[in-house]
């Protein structure tokens, strides 16, 4: 008899167990080493003042650099996730009247998303008064972005927007496979800001996910992404242990339309050239 319970016992307590593995919540992190060409015809410059855009890329700073490299994670937890970049985003740099004159603003529109900012000559560094994460909600494909202002040097203000990750429209399929980071990859293509693109994603992580938002394939996680101007490639997969809590929004954070998060920032940076203005020193006659 005693026999008998056993042999019901160990198999359900089997079953459980394997139930438990399956749906316990997964994590992990991916790295992509990322690079982007700067468009120096969009990115904004300063002088006495006032923000202009060059004509084209002649007007580039004398020793700019061309292309960027960065590295950029995801650091996933269940069913959210958070991207990580090893620079931050909106950097500016500036100049002494004597060298040009003008300040330039590394964002969105001239490699920012974590792109190294021109430095060269007597250029200065400078960083935004506030900072960017992004978080995803990857069960629901939604973007959370959240900037943290600071008002002074003990104070700050935190915002949150949240929008729907877009959908690609010309998404293409090719029977085209590769091994990338250890997992086998589907080719496709798709056009992004009127440009096209080469995806290599796969099937076999637990997540979608995309480095570039608008690029996200139906299921699957992009680990190649490429086109004549940037590039993201996965260099290591790694499931691991991540605690949830730190993939999670804050929850003190102010929700805010994506327009209103645009004038905070606009703000920001607009009170930051004014600095840079006061603070530079006057030409020499």
């Amino acid at each position: 008899m005693k026999r008998s319970i056993l042999t019901l016992l160990i198999p359900g307590l089997l079953a459980a167990n394997a139930q438990a593995q399956t749906s316990a919540p997964v994590s992990g992190k991916i790295t992509y080493e990322g690079m982007r060409q700067i468009d120096f015809s969009q990115m904004r410059r300063v002088i006495n003042g006032q923000e202009v855009r060059p004509g084209d890329a002649s007007d580039a700073p004398e020793g700019a650099p061309e292309v960027v490299n960065f590295t950029q994670k995801l650091v996933f937890a269940g069913p959210m996730a958070k991207e990580e970049r090893d620079r931050p985003q909106n950097m500016m740099f500036r100049r002494n009247m004597g060298d040009g004159g003008a300040a330039g603003q590394n964002g969105p529109g001239g490699g920012g998303n974590g792109s190294r900012p021109w430095r060269g000559g007597n250029g200065q560094r400078m960083t935004p008064p506030f900072e960017q994460t992004t978080f995803l909600d990857l069960a629901n494909r939604q973007r959370i972005d959240v900037m943290t202002v600071k008002k002074d040097s003990v104070t700050s203000q935190t915002y949150r927007t949240e929008r729907p990750l877009p959908a690609v429209t010309d998404w293409k399929e090719d029977s085209k496979t590769k091994k990338i980071a250890g997992y086998v990859c589907h080719k496709a293509t798709a056009t992004h800001r009127k440009m096209p693109y080469t995806i290599w994603y796969t099937t076999d992580l637990p997540i979608t996910y995309s480095p570039v938002a608008d690029l996200t394939p139906p299921k699957g996680v992009v680990l190649l992404i490429e086109s004549d101007t940037e590039s993201y490639k996965a260099t290591n997969v790694s499931m691991e242990a991540i605690a949830e809590a730190s993939v999670q929004p804050p929850k003190d954070a102010k929700t805010v339309t994506s327009e209103e998060m645009d004038q905070i920032r606009r703000k920001g940076m607009a009170d930051m050239r004014q600095r840079m203005m006061q603070n530079m020193p006057m030409p020499r006659n």
